[in-house]
């Protein structure tokens, strides 16, 4: 891992992203680059072009007066940090400034959502970049001066569309040296599959995946409960998991409306740290 993304809104849970980060980026000798979104409104962009200069100016001076206060940490120290302002409002474009950096991992604070209306109709910045980015996001609700990756629960269904992420999460972690517990949520109803049923997936995804090795299939924890989300919760509370990792298919408009998408829904919802990979 060579570069982090860390998207500031220069809020405590910015700073909660920023510790996680540096702690990261110590164990991987990694750079990392801190973003801030201006947002500027059309009715700054439409004004002459003077006083629109001036204007823009006036806010990249605000923007650089509160990054040297921001970054001024010690948990900073020895770590290369570069920042960029940009006048960005939609949270699609933090996917464009990850490629453009060859950034491995965006590291992201969130308050979470709560409410119908906030979740369904608005939803959290966080949530619109883990639909939105191609890059790992890693999403953190807490202090991250503790921050460790030590024990990893990754869960998915085990489908083939699955494969993608399952390969870059196997490779973030075993360059970050964890521990990853594979988990498959058994639910009830029409979705209930015997053991025997949840093996051959299991097997066929793994046998793929890992060009025949089934080395790890003897791993997998086949876990029961109502819904994913709960079965993930609740196995990664029993082991004490750092981190949740799952795919998301990142659904955007009304099909995530009426589909939903699990993966961002424990991002949502989490109190741990939550790594998405999109499929």
């Amino acid at each position: 891992m060579k570069k982090i993304l860390v998207p500031i809104d220069f809020s405590e849970y910015s700073e909660y992203a920023l510790q996680a980060a540096a702690t990261i980026a110590k164990k991987q000798n990694a750079e990392i680059i801190v973003l801030h979104m201006l947002g500027l409104s059309e009715a700054v962009l439409t004004k002459n072009e003077g006083q629109e200069v001036a204007e823009a100016m006036y806010y990249m001076k605000l923007a650089e007066k509160r990054f040297a206060t921001f970054l001024d940490k010690d948990y900073l120290k020895g770590i290369k940090v570069t920042e960029t302002v940009q006048n960005y409002k939609i949270f699609s474009e933090i996917n464009e400034v990850a490629h453009e950096n060859d950034v491995d991992l965006v590291v992201m604070g969130s308050h979470g959502v709560s409410g119908l209306r906030e979740e369904v109709f608005i939803g959290s910045n966080t949530e619109k970049v883990v639909r939105t980015s191609d890059i790992p996001v890693l999403v953190i609700k807490n202090p991250g001066d503790n921050f460790k990756m030590d024990e990893v629960v990754f869960a998915c269904d085990f489908k083939m569309e699955n494969l993608r992420p399952y390969h870059n999460a196997m490779k973030l972690f075993e360059s970050l040296g964890a521990n990853v517990h594979l988990l498959y949520v058994n639910l009830p109803g029409e979705r209930f599959k015997s053991t025997n049923q949840m093996e051959d997936r299991v097997k066929e995804f793994l046998f793929k995946a890992d060009a025949g090795n089934l080395e790890v299939h003897d791993k997998v924890v086949y876990y029961c409960d109502y819904t994913v989300e709960s079965g993930v919760f609740n196995y990664s509370n029993k082991i004490d998991a750092d981190v949740i990792a799952i795919p998301t298919h990142g659904r955007r408009g009304l099909a995530h409306f009426f589909s939903g998408s699990i993966g961002e829904d424990i991002a949502n919802h989490a109190n741990k740290p939550v790594l998405t990979f999109k499929i």
